[in-house]
């Protein structure tokens, strides 16, 4: 029996500083993306892309109240509360959401929307701690925020649209390389769990996987996946904006999304595609190819 699936596109780049990764859902689409659902016996449905300004047109120094440095916020904060609402839509009628991205800021959304009437922990495979908020970013790009965001950090803590029915403690960012001295700090004390990339180094991606998911499962009613493709080595996902030496090979982010699938995993969204950065598409194809690890391919 087929298991209904929706597809949800949200073309945003207000929250990076490098144009192109609005493009990303069309790139994974084109990746093949529908065929290899089907073949994993999920009936899916692509309700299409969420509208979404264009910088071009959108004020980056427009902000609501309490928000700080952070661009588009309001543009940011009218996206995440549509996906949301899409998200939770697609949980209620009893199929699953997966989320293509677009920059990471859409995580916001993700997240709460998987959130709403769920105990839900959180896996966040990606080479950046994404820990900043509007009072200590250094860039004000929403993309390096989404999880202070939606954990009520900082200023988010007085935002009904950002912050998340998701305790600290069942949030796990793994595969962390780059960090900013401030959310070092700030996750000190935090209550995530934070394995690096020194931490699959010592123990094997497998090991640091199994304790994330342990970590993010306990006492939940489910597991919500974001996958960043900056997550990866950038020889293996040169089409990211923000790439960063020394991430986990092609083999290793298979070998977690194939642990992850085990689980009980509610939503996944693939975020940070950039087509333009791309050649001849590489990234989009393992977005397609990790996507599918994460909800159940296996090699036989």
């Amino acid at each position: 029996m087929t298991r209904p699936l929706r597809v949800i596109g949200v073309p945003m780049d207000l929250g990076a500083d490098r144009r192109g990764v609005d493009m990303g859902p069309s790139a994974i689409r084109y990746a093949g993306l529908h065929d290899e659902l089907v073949d994993l016996e999920y009936d899916p449905t692509d309700v299409g892309d969420l509208p979404v300004t264009h910088p071009e047109v959108g004020d980056p120094d427009a902000v609501t109240p309490r928000t700080g440095n952070a661009k588009y916020i309001g543009e940011v904060e009218n996206v995440c509360t549509r996906l949301a609402d899409e998200v939770a839509e697609t949980l209620a009628d009893g199929a699953f959401p997966l989320v293509l991205g677009g920059d990471h800021s859409i995580a916001i959304g993700s997240v709460n929307g998987s959130a709403r009437d769920a105990d839900v922990g959180v896996v966040w495979f990606d080479a950046h701690a994404d820990f900043n908020t509007p009072e200590t970013t250094p860039s004000g790009n929403v993309h390096g925020m989404p999880v202070a965001a939606f954990l009520g950090e900082g200023e988010f803590g007085d935002t009904d649209w950002a912050q998340a029915n998701v305790k600290p403690e069942n949030v796990a960012l793994v595969g962390l390389r780059s960090i900013d001295r401030t959310e070092r700090e700030e996750l000190r004390e935090s209550g995530v769990s934070v394995f690096t990339m020194s931490d699959i180094d010592e123990r094997g991606i497998t090991d640091v996987t199994e304790e994330a998911l342990d970590v993010v499962g306990e006492g939940t009613d489910g597991i919500h996946v974001s996958l960043d493709l900056d997550w990866l080595d950038p020889n293996e996902a040169p089409g990211v904006g923000t790439p960063v030496k020394g991430g986990v090979t092609y083999r290793e982010a298979h070998a977690a999304l194939e642990r992850t699938a085990r689980r009980d995993v509610r939503s996944l969204e693939v975020v940070e595609v950039n087509p333009i950065l791309d050649r001849s598409n590489r990234t989009a194809d393992l977005a397609v190819e990790l996507a599918a690890s994460g909800l159940g391919k296996r090699i036989i």
